[in-house]
């Protein structure tokens, strides 16, 4: 099985040392690169090819979450995690909105960051209990906006199977979770998800999920 290539975003020297010897200690993870700017992210990838970017937010030319969207837009972007010292709902809802596929705290305990990395490249992505309850809250208390009316109608577009998909997304669930829930199998939430996403025009699950607390579907 062919390793994880990661690469380390973050300005501080010591940050990034100490990632990077943590992530050696897993076997199946290769840190192929670290830069300490979101100015050096394109870059590197392009030098580099990781599957997976530990991105800070904070950063003194090009912040995280603007690297973040530079590349989300690229036709085969990188995973990334939002790894940060903030935790505001402005930085994790700017953070999916932009397209990560994870947001963690740098007091995660390592083997929780170490779980994270292999999930998003697995194509699962990392919501901790915290981040979707945020979220929620978020959204619930957004109250009768644009953004609301806005998903409702995003969501108008998918079929039944489909939106009861998203919906399911919304709330964390894995594909094997879902599968079952709805008796399917895993191969067919994966084309579910993979047409919710064409129909929505949106990059990942996280996405989804934002747009499903953007709608207030309980509300």
């Amino acid at each position: 099985m062919d390793s994880i290539r990661v690469l380390i975003v973050d300005d501080d020297a010591l940050v990034r040392a100490g990632l990077s010897m943590m992530l050696a200690n897993a076997g199946d993870l290769d840190v192929v690169a670290d830069v300490a700017d979101g100015a050096e992210v394109v870059p590197a990838v392009n030098e580099h090819r990781p599957d997976v970017v530990l991105m800070d937010i904070r950063m003194p030319r090009v912040d995280g979450l603007a690297a973040t969207e530079l590349l989300r837009s690229r036709r085969e972007p990188p995973e990334i995690i939002i790894l940060t010292t903030f935790d505001t709902d402005d930085h994790i809802v700017r953070a999916m909105r932009a397209g990560a596929s994870g947001f963690l705290l740098k007091h995660t305990p390592p083997p929780d960051i170490v779980r994270a990395i292999r999930q998003v490249a697995a194509g699962e992505p990392m919501m901790s209990p915290t981040v979707l309850r945020r979220l929620m809250t978020y959204a619930a208390g957004s109250g009768a906006d644009p953004a609301r009316d806005r998903a409702r109608g995003l969501l108008g577009r998918l079929s039944a199977g489909e939106r009861s998909v998203a919906l399911l997304v919304g709330r964390g669930r894995t594909n094997a979770e879902i599968g079952r829930e709805l008796s399917l199998s895993v191969a067919t939430v994966k084309a579910y998800v993979s047409r919710l996403l064409t129909k929505l025009e949106l990059n990942n699950r996280v996405q989804v999920a934002l747009l499903v607390h953007d709608a207030d579907l309980d509300g």
